[in-house]
């Protein structure tokens, strides 16, 4: 397990996914802290960045930092794909830095962007998938890597085809959720596919899918043989699911933190992302995500609730602060 990617090497392969509304700068450095190698900032979309949509370019931007990660983009045109590109690398921040890699999205499920022929919908388009992946690669001066699913539905598992494909034409990594576009979420993953793609190309395959333990991740590689795992969901409210398999895979014992000392990794989140995005915007999307953190804890549904009607980081700090002490 592991594998490189340009020039940078990554020694167990544990990689944070793209999730829209979650992958945000502050879960990526959290998750970075406990364990993850290498992280895949929220999709942007590619004609927004030829629009030269401020808050796309802001999705885009990535500091020093924040590296190594790589920008995920969607869209299915091969010359917007492109611009988008070359506007990454090259124009939108003179202070940003160049990211690790390029990842093409063609792997989201979601109606409102497989309905545009974008996403998971590419894999009904083989050609013109190609087509998108050779403009890219031709542009872009950092490795180029492609996120797809086992197929569009169980008829049409052609992950195998496609990833050859994406090799042929020039892409560095592939990376494939073990399920359909049809499957959406639902379990169970089908590590058959992946293991069909890590045979039939010879570049890094990352799996991704159902990984919400050490031992789902040791399964997944053995099944798989893949050259690393792409964590997801099962991050969310647990960051140190990296420094778990991190340890698994080392042969060492993982005691995974007190809630009082996960409550404070949660918190800091909570500052980063005020600090990124400011009070206003910030706070929502924290209730989320600390609604993770307490998920399954004494308490948690009436704390969520107190989570969801706060309106400042003040308040935040005092709920929690009140959840804590029901444990004493």
């Amino acid at each position: 397990m592991g594998f490189r990617l340009g020039n940078t090497e990554f020694r167990y392969g544990l990689l944070l996914a793209p999730m829209a509304g979650v992958s945000d700068r502050a879960f990526r450095q959290t998750c970075v802290d406990c364990g993850a190698e290498y992280t895949v900032t929220e999709m942007v979309s590619a004609k927004a960045l030829c629009y030269r949509d401020a808050g796309s370019e802001r999705l885009a931007a990535l500091s020093e930092g924040e590296l190594p990660c790589a920008v995920q983009i969607f869209g299915h045109e091969p010359e917007i794909m492109a611009e988008a590109v070359q506007r990454i690398c090259r124009e939108i921040d003179p202070g940003a830095s160049m990211p690790t890699a390029i990842d093409l999205n063609m792997g989201c499920p979601v109606r409102k962007i497989v309905s545009n022929g974008e996403g998971s919908a590419l894999m009904k388009n083989p050609a013109l998938a190609g087509e998108i992946i050779r403009a890219v690669c031709a542009v872009s001066p950092i490795p180029v890597t492609v996120k797809i699913r086992t197929g569009w539905n169980d008829s049409s598992r052609n992950a195998v085809a496609l990833a050859g494909i994406a090799e042929e034409n020039g892409a560095a990594m592939i990376c494939v959720h073990g399920r359909t576009r049809e499957e959406m979420y639902a379990p169970p993953v089908d590590p058959e596919t992946i293991a069909a793609v890590k045979r039939a190309v010879s570049i890094p395959v990352v799996a991704n899918g159902g990984i919400f333990s050490a031992d789902d991740a040791l399964r997944m590689l053995e099944q798989t043989n893949c050259d690393g795992l792409m964590i997801a969901r099962g991050a969310m409210g647990n960051p140190w699911l990296f420094g778990q398999i991190r340890a698994a895979l080392d042969g060492r014992s993982f005691e995974l933190p007190p809630l009082e000392k996960r409550l404070e990794t949660a918190m800091r989140q909570v500052e980063r992302m005020i600090l990124d995005k400011g009070e206003r915007v910030a706070l929502p999307e924290a209730r989320r995500q600390l609604s993770y953190y307490i998920k399954g804890e004494r308490g948690s549904a009436e704390t969520r609730d107190r989570l969801n009607r706060s309106l400042t980081m003040e308040e935040f700090r005092s709920i929690v602060a009140d959840f804590l002490r029901r444990g004493e």
